[in-house]
């Protein structure tokens, strides 16, 4: 009798993380309701569908509070404030799903359904529907995502051992007040041109600029990050849904804090016309030790 060697199979991250070219979107945040246990709470989040391949109709990301899931990434419980009292407010809640669809008819269809499977154990806390505006540009007009990895490296910036965390902001956005703003004086704001994103120079970079507090480095390494932005809203009341991904906290709270001026007092410009409404870390799991639960 012979025995053939098989590898272990690597953990799968939750392919919707990396689908693109999905219009439709909708975050949903999630509380456990009383008397609901963690394994209550994680069986009801598979049984929304394990998560779809990326060219799936719907795309499901589901995602629970780092506490609950035993991670040692930590819950967003505390506001990030800078010097000059900017704050970021934490809004942790105890699970988060994200869905996305080239359809909206169809992903109100598979929304409506995922919340009748969850509505015996979570209650829920927020919903935001989201879309790509103009293919790749966030409400500013400029194009959003430039420093993202290529895809093919995306997976090593996002996940590790098929585990991402994910922090999620919803920003509101001063348009008018942005719109008021010259192009050159917008570029100062962001760091980059409007029409091609391409980064400033060094002799005209603003230590303010966007580009200049968003980018982390340590050690003469940049630490990266993998974002998945829409647009949300309407047209009196609209912004951006921050979604970014990454193997460890660490890069996601160290953006926040240089946003904010934490440490050195100086505040991201594009703070001065958005302004985050909530905050929370969310552990997305690998596919395998989800189904697990099933």
């Amino acid at each position: 009798m012979s025995c053939r060697y098989h590898p272990r199979m690597a953990p799968t991250p939750q392919p919707g993380i990396f689908a693109a070219a999905l219009a439709e979107h909708v975050y949903l945040e999630l509380d456990a309701r009383p008397g609901s246990g963690r394994e209550d709470l994680i069986r009801a989040l598979n049984a929304v569908g394990e998560p779809m391949p990326a060219t799936g109709a719907i795309n499901v990301v589901a995602g629970l509070r780092p506490s609950l899931w035993g991670s040692d990434a930590g819950d967003f419980t505390e506001p990030v404030t800078g010097p000059d009292g900017f704050t970021m407010p934490a809004t942790q809640h105890d699970a988060w799903l994200w869905l996305a669809g080239a359809d909206r008819t169809a992903l109100f269809d598979y929304t409506r359904a995922a919340l009748g499977v969850l509505d015996p154990v979570v209650t829920v806390a927020t919903e935001v529907a989201g879309w790509v505006y103009h293919h790749d540009r966030d409400l500013t007009g400029f194009i959003d995502g430039t420093e993202n990895p290529p895809r093919s490296l995306a997976p090593s910036v996002a996940t590790r051992d098929g585990t991402a965390i994910a922090l999620v902001q919803q920003w509101r956005h001063d348009t008018g007040a942005f719109d008021a703003l010259s192009v050159a004086e917008q570029e100062l704001v962001i760091g980059r041109t409007k029409a091609d994103s391409v980064e400033l120079g060094e002799d005209r970079q603003p230590p303010t600029s966007h580009v200049s507090r968003t980018v982390v480095e340590e050690d003469g390494e940049e630490l990266k990050i993998f974002r998945r932005n829409t647009a949300y809203g309407t047209v009196r009341d609209h912004g951006t849904m921050f979604v970014g991904f990454c193997a460890s906290q660490h890069p996601l709270a160290e953006m926040l804090r240089r946003m904010a001026g934490v440490g050195d007092g100086v505040r991201d410009a594009l703070t001065r016309y958005t302004t985050p409404l909530t905050g929370a870390y969310y552990v997305i799991p690998p596919v395998e030790t989800l189904a697990a639960f099933g």
